[in-house]
């Protein structure tokens, strides 16, 4: 039988409990006035990084660590406002592949500048003070926990991926 967390276990986990539900609100408050939400954004980032070339819909849900339905459902959303189109897939027919139009690549490319700005206020800023800004530590400490949750995906996108 383990043991109750320790008081400084309890303390890491409940502000690690805070930073995942505060967050995303804050992203999608910031993220809001260019239309999209921070997880709508991601889903913009990922079909952005293949140009005009089609993605999966499953993929697109492994590459933003959400579910098939959360993913089919947000991108019906992004559909219905014309930032994406929905196909069949012409490999398999019970797969669908979206894309982005070129409305979704203008409201990516504002929505790209909203949450690179509050990524950097919210998240990055508040990592000062450690050595280095922190992001390597917030990179590492992040990665460790998601190598528990899900081992068989990678952490997120290469350093490479996002500089573009």
């Amino acid at each position: 039988m383990s043991l109750p967390l320790s008081p400084a276990e309890s303390v890491a986990v409940a502000r690690l409990h805070a930073l995942l539900e505060l967050l995303p609100a804050a992203l999608d408050k910031r993220l809001g006035v260019g239309g999209v939400t921070a997880f709508e954004h991601t889903l913009l980032d990922a079909l952005s990084h293949r140009g005009q070339e089609p993605m999966r819909l499953s993929e697109l849900a492994r590459q933003t660590n959400a579910t098939l339905p959360r993913t089919s459902r947000v991108a019906t959303g992004l559909e219905k406002r014309g930032l994406i189109t929905r196909s069949t897939c012409p490999e398999d027919g019970r797969a669908t592949n979206a894309a982005l139009t070129s409305l979704g690549t203008d409201t990516h490319a504002r929505s790209r500048v909203l949450y690179a700005n509050a990524v950097r206020e919210l998240v990055f800023a508040g990592l000062e003070q450690l050595p280095g800004g922190g992001i390597a530590q917030l990179t590492a400490l992040s990665s460790a926990v998601l190598a528990n949750l899900d081992p068989e995906h990678p952490a997120g996108p290469t350093e490479s991926s996002n500089a573009r």
